[in-house]
């Protein structure tokens, strides 16, 4: 292992690397390409997949789902394979960071959810399996996205454990914390009888 001197810089390139990964935004670039405008002049303004699909073409919310997940799976992997599980935790955080903080939009980005379940599969395959059909679940009984991601985010620091992942758990509180706080405002709409379902337009 590298000294101090080397590897604090070597993790500071990690984590600006996985920010700048994750700050792109690709329901915007996703969108513009394929002529549906400007994603934050449509539906509730988001980044993210379930605006995306507010266009009504769904291979643009496919693709950019796929690859809001991208984001928070390969720096997870390449910083694993370079430095190690603490690098790897580093980049995951850096890139869900960049995904909801990112540079080129003002610090204005995505609500963080497919890059959250990205980081999760990447980190432990289990514990990101299991978050992702608490999400597909929720979906399935309540076709509310918003409630999808809020339920599989805060369950997933049970299914850490539940996998022996304690390890991983002040990242995942994290996250959840901030998928929560970037949901506020749907929150007050659930709470309120108010929120769209999959689907609506606006």
């Amino acid at each position: 292992m590298p000294d101090i001197n080397t590897w604090l810089p070597l993790l500071g390139l990690v984590a600006v690397l996985a920010y700048l990964l994750g700050s792109v935004p690709f329901g915007i670039l996703i969108t513009r390409a394929m002529g549906l405008g400007d994603l934050r002049a449509i539906g509730s303004g988001n980044i993210g997949a379930t605006n995306v699909l507010r266009t009504g073409n769904r291979g643009a919310a496919a693709a950019t789902l796929v690859l809001d997940a991208a984001k928070g799976v390969v720096p997870v992997l390449v910083a694993r394979v370079a430095f190690g599980e603490e690098a790897a935790q580093l980049a995951g955080l850096c890139a869900f960071l960049g995904h909801l903080y990112p540079v080129w939009l003002g610090f204005r980005g995505g609500k963080g959810v497919a890059t959250f379940l990205g980081i999760l599969l990447a980190l432990a395959w289990p514990v990101g399996l299991a978050a992702c059909a608490t999400w597909a679940v929720t979906a399935a009984v309540t076709r509310i996205s918003s409630l999808s991601a809020l339920t599989a985010a805060a369950l997933s620091s049970l299914w850490l454990f539940l996998f022996g992942q304690g390890q991983m758990f002040l990242l995942v509180v994290v996250m959840t914390l901030l998928v929560y706080q970037r949901h506020s405002a749907n929150i007050t709409r659930l709470r309120a009888g108010t929120e769209p379902r999959f689907g609506a337009k606006g």
